[in-house]
């Protein structure tokens, strides 16, 4: 699919990348734990993850050292004669309070992070991403409005490059280091979703509806997602590969990429061509 050049410039990213550029945007075996942050809405995303975590932690502790503690106080060997005690007003107000209380600390970061994702900042650069079955097209309307398809590499192509299978595409989404990137997303046929573990990304392409998402990848490497919406027999293999490389990286590509791929508003003979 890529042929011989391709190979060979995938090749020499993966090398360059390998040279000093972190490329933590994959999983890895037997990882646990999501993917390091590589955006400020992942940032976020980690931050309330772990609150919650320590709240439901802190919750299973108290209830389990109130179990024991209630088998061991009123066990038949301490209690021949149980008591007939029914109602403890204290107590159910406490435990209608503290739930509601719990629910308002989980609630407020939850609230801001959800206006901060829906929130699109002033964007630097706009990126239109199509689902389609079963590949991408993106285009980018504000650098000469080109357009490409990204498919996903076979198996063999991946290792021959050194990139990682299932995941990695003929061509890639790049964007400079940096930037505020916004991201238009649909689809042509079915539901699908655009979705980057490392950006905390993921939103729906719908078709006849345009949605839209945002991110800001500080440190340049090469960072991967997957279609995250069941959209037919091919819905595995439809990668997504984002490549953040420096300004002056980004500028040399987009001049490449305006000559290497077709306007989206190209004007056509009669035969359509």
């Amino acid at each position: 699919m890529w042929g011989k050049a391709g190979l060979a410039t995938a090749a020499g990213l993966v090398a360059t990348l390998g040279a000093g550029i972190a490329a933590a945007g994959e999983p890895v075996p037997w990882q646990l734990g999501m993917q390091a942050a590589a955006a400020p809405i992942k940032e976020q995303v980690i931050s309330l993850h772990d609150l919650i975590l320590v709240i439901i932690t802190a919750i299973c502790l108290f209830v389990l050292a109130l179990l024991l503690y209630v088998a061991w106080r009123f066990r038949a060997a301490a209690n021949p004669t149980p008591t007939r005690v029914t109602h403890n007003t204290a107590l159910e107000v406490a435990w209608t309070a503290v739930p509601v209380l719990i629910l308002v600390i989980i609630a407020v970061p939850s609230f801001r992070l959800l206006y901060f994702e829906d929130r699109i900042p002033e964007a630097d650069i706009t990126i239109k991403a199509i689902g389609k079955q079963w590949y991408w097209t993106y285009e980018y309307p504000d650098h000469g409005n080109f357009t490409f398809d990204a498919f996903m590499l076979s198996r063999e192509e991946a290792e021959a490059a050194g990139v990682p299978a299932l995941l990695a595409t003929d061509e890639d989404v790049v964007v400079p280091a940096g930037a505020t990137v916004r991201v238009l997303i649909t689809a042509t046929d079915v539901l699908h979703s655009w979705a980057i573990p490392a950006f905390g990304v993921k939103r729906d392409a719908i078709p006849g509806r345009l949605n839209e998402t945002w991110f800001r990848a500080e440190t340049p490497g090469m960072y991967y997602g997957q279609c995250s919406e069941l959209c037919g027999v091919g819905h595995g293999f439809m990668p997504i590969a984002v490549r953040v490389v420096p300004e002056a990286e980004f500028a040399a590509w987009i001049e490449e990429a305006q000559t290497r791929f077709a306007r989206v508003d190209r004007d056509f003979d009669v035969a359509g061509r």
